[in-house]
């Protein structure tokens, strides 16, 4: 199976630049897979595919402004992007430009509110760093940080970066957004709950490896960066009582479907854990925990295009690109999304 099997002509003007004033009136495609049926709606209408007993599975992460703009001690720009916390004050960056950050060198955040010492220069040069500072780290950072919005959003604004964090975002940790919750307003959330479907949440912190092209000929050579997750057994619960009844669990994004999918054993069940997955979902996958995924509309030769292919089958997401690029759908992380039935 090659990369290119997942290409797909996309013209840049239907890269959404902002998000909609409202969330939920975004488009959406619906595609019933087994009927190989397309219909297009708006997102507030998905609520009519949702049915009592249905578990909405949604990740409840929060993005943190990770990226940061920082001096040398020779007085050289240097930008930071926050990858994953690996304990405390110990932290995996990406910086800009690198090549002569060697171990021992600092470098100084918002006029010296934020230190930081890199201790080593890791696999695929990103770099491990030992951040010191006075008071609540999550509070500097909400003061001299920045959103890491994707690098084709190249127009945003100030109240763009402010939409790009879910309603229900709760856990900080994410360099990015699990974009296909950002479509969900408090009254749609609702109005699924007064329909009797149950919402679940996992938290899977989202890393900047979410943007980071194939680089190998065969799908199957490829290795997935690796993402840290947990599942509550509240919310294991709910996932399993839906199992047990015959009723379907929908995730909403791939990021949840990839917890949900590392963790399911082959009954579909799922348990209380935290861990980390590097699960790498591509056509010839048999799911095990999930029915129907919520979605928005992947990079071409993305894993993400290989993980809805997977589900929906490659010939009718091809299918279903073709035909949103043709009607003007807006694509990637503040465009119009898709539930595969």
């Amino acid at each position: 199976m090659k990369v290119s099997d997942f290409n797909y002509e996309l013209p840049k003007e239907l890269i959404a630049q902002h998000p909609y004033d409202k969330r939920d009136e975004a488009r959406l495609m619906i595609l019933d897979k087994k009927n190989q049926n397309i219909e297009h709606k708006i997102f507030k209408d998905i609520i009519e595919y949702l049915n009592t007993g249905d578990c909405l599975v949604i990740n409840n992460t929060k993005v943190i402004p990770a990226r940061l703009y920082g001096k040398k001690d020779t007085g050289a720009n240097v930008e930071f992007l926050l990858l994953k916390r690996i304990d405390r004050d110990i932290w995996e960056v990406m910086v800009r430009p690198g090549n002569k950050l060697k171990p021992g060198a600092t470098v100084y955040f918002g006029d010296g509110l934020l230190k930081a010492t890199i201790l080593d220069v890791l696999e695929g040069g990103n770099r491990k760093v030992e951040f010191e500072y006075n008071g609540i780290f999550n509070e500097i950072l909400d003061q001299i940080g920045l959103m890491p919005l994707p690098p084709y959003i190249t127009e945003a604004t100030r109240e763009d970066n402010k939409k790009y964090q879910t309603i229900y975002a709760k856990y900080d940790g994410s360099a990015a957004a699990p974009t296909a919750g950002l479509h969900f307003t408090e009254e749609l959330i609702e109005k699924i709950k007064e329909k009797g479907i149950e919402i679940a949440n996992v938290t899977l912190h989202v890393g900047i490896g979410t943007f980071r092209p194939v680089k190998v000929e065969n799908v199957e050579e490829h290795e997935m960066h690796s993402e840290h997750y947990y599942i509550k057994k509240e919310d294991a619960d709910k996932i399993n009582l839906a199992k047990k009844n015959g009723k379907k669990v929908i995730a909403v994004g791939t990021t949840s479907c990839r917890v949900l999918e590392s963790v399911a054993d082959d009954n579909g069940n799922v348990k209380e854990t935290e861990g980390d997955t590097s699960i790498f979902i591509y056509p010839g996958y048999k799911f095990k925990c999930i029915d129907s995924l919520i979605t928005n509309f992947h990079l071409p030769e993305s894993t993400l295009i290989m993980l809805v292919s997977s589900l929906a089958g490659k010939d009718f997401i091809m299918k279903a690109y073709n035909q949103a690029v043709k009607r003007q759908y807006k694509f990637f992380s503040f465009g119009d999304a898709m539930i595969i039935l």
